[in-house]
């Protein structure tokens, strides 16, 4: 090498240059290659050293301390040593077995032992005015039908009988299973049903739309039965169908026994989960048009017949902006109701359950129009989250052009709130992540919290596309930085 360069001298051109800086860079890439994984290799190993004699020290000091506490005080009067974790089911058994003459004791003499002191953000939470509506039913809820948030309940989610208010669920089957202009013979069954009926007869046909009016307008039992048995093929087969449903709604605290509602064991629902099925029924058009029908008439197909029906639910023509839907009454649910209503962009779904028995046939009425009332008026649409909310920048470990990339979400967020009401987004995010990343992948998720509750998981995106750290791109790097080779072309 030295006798090529003594005979180079005053021969030098960019070609000989270019290869010594190549055989040199290259050289140095190995190097500090080199150098960067011993260094890394060898931080890790002082990292772990460092954990470990942390853990060590930790480890001697809680034994120092519990070494003294024990010279200290000695044994404890029962003569049991404090065991925690491992065996905290032992010293539970221990602690049932104190008379009620020791806890009387431990109480007067330790009563910051017993207190269950309210976290920072319990706190907070319990600031949330509490609303207490004057309603006669035992149960009641209210909805906001857009996205199915409870707004107010009483006790609503304990399970009650909910009389005729399950023909929704029969009569929304019914139009998604069934066609209109189906068939539908009366049973022997179907026509033995008790009041309210239509007194159809054995043999009786009419057709599945007709039949759709005479269960909603005038809650007739034996045109449910007529209508489960043609769909399911039983009043068990059909049953099964509206549990099925149920479930796929999210009402997981609702059994369907019969498609009537007549009162039978088993057969019960909540007022929120009651309210779940509303809001879904309603967003069905021809579920409205006949729950909105003010009167309807049909024949029967062989003119045997003709049937004349009228809609009993006064709160549609009472209410400003109401939409129907369906009451019920027998003797163990009591007057029952659910309804919605529409206006000013707001649309809620009120339930009632046991509202009164006879003879306070109105309760049900005026509950309603209390719970409409209470969201129309204290209700606002506000926007929760969009664009403008401000995601971090996270950091990118080993990444080629940039150590970084920015976050998105997709759409926004808008509910009904009322005053008071506390939001808070938490933020599921990585504190950072590992090259190559690419635009679209998922980064994360943020919980939109509504008075404590999840109300709705976003998923957060990584924003840009970044490539990993290479050797082609060290040396690059070096090629542009020494020996000032713009972009590795010449």
């Amino acid at each position: 090498m030295k006798q090529w360069l003594k005979n180079q001298q005053g021969n030098w051109n960019r070609q000989d240059i270019w290869k010594i800086s190549v055989i040199f860079g290259m050289t140095l890439v190995l190097i500090i290659g080199f150098r960067y994984q011993h260094q890394r290799s060898t931080s890790q190993t002082i990292v772990q050293q460092e954990e470990k004699t942390e853990v060590s020290q930790v480890e001697t000091q809680i034994s120092d301390t519990e070494d003294s506490e024990t010279e200290s005080s000695g044994m404890q009067e029962t003569g049991a040593p404090v065991i925690l974790n491992e065996e905290f089911t032992e010293t539970q058994e221990e602690e049932s077995d104190t008379s009620e003459a020791e806890v009387s004791d431990i109480q007067e003499r330790e009563p910051e032992t017993l207190e269950n002191p309210i976290s920072e953000e319990e706190q907070m939470f319990s600031d949330v005015p509490e609303v207490q509506l004057e309603l006669n039913a035992i149960a009641a809820a209210l909805l906001d039908a857009d996205n199915k948030r409870v707004l107010y309940e009483k006790n609503g989610r304990e399970h009650r009988a909910m009389a005729s208010t399950t023909k929704i669920m029969t009569c929304i089957l019914a139009l998604e299973l069934g066609n209109p202009e189906d068939v539908v013979t009366f049973s022997a069954n179907a026509a033995a049903q008790p009041d309210v009926q239509m007194n159809g007869c054995e043999g009786e046909q009419y057709y599945l739309r007709d039949l759709l009016y005479s269960l909603m307008l005038e809650s007739h039992n034996d045109t449910a039965v007529a209508i489960a048995e043609h769909i399911g093929g039983s009043v068990e087969g059909f049953a099964a169908l509206m549990n099925e449903k149920a479930q796929e709604l999210g009402a997981y605290e609702t059994h369907f026994v019969t498609p009537n509602g007549l009162d039978a064991e088993g057969h019960y629902t909540t007022a929120c989960d009651l309210g779940l099925i509303a809001c879904y029924a309603i967003q069905n058009q021809e579920f409205l048009d006949i729950v909105q029908t003010p009167a309807y008439g049909f024949q029967e197909l062989n003119g045997a017949r003709s049937v004349s029906v009228t809609n009993k639910d006064a709160f549609l023509t009472s209410y400003d902006g109401a939409m129907g839907i369906k009451t019920g009454f027998t003797g163990e649910a009591g007057y029952c109701f659910v309804g919605a209503a529409r206006r000013d962009g707001k649309t809620f779904v009120s339930v009632v359950l046991a509202s009164g028995w006879p003879p306070h046939k109105t309760y049900k009425w005026n509950d309603t129009r209390t719970l409409m009332d209470y969201g129309m008026n204290q209700y606002e649409m506000q926007t929760i989250l969009n664009s403008d909310y401000p995601l971090p920048v996270i950091p990118v470990r080993e990444g080629k052009e940039s150590q970084e990339t920015s976050l998105y979400f997709e759409g926004e967020i808008s509910m009904l709130m009322r005053e008071g009401e506390i939001v808070r987004i938490e933020e599921q995010l990585p504190d950072e992540l590992e090259a190559p990343v690419r635009r679209g992948e998922i980064a994360g998720t943020m919980d939109v919290c509504i008075n404590g509750d999840v109300y709705e998981s976003v998923v957060v995106y990584v924003g840009t596309d970044v490539d990993r750290i290479d050797y082609r791109y060290i040396f690059e790097n070096i090629a542009r930085q020494y020996f000032l080779i713009p972009d590795g072309k010449e």
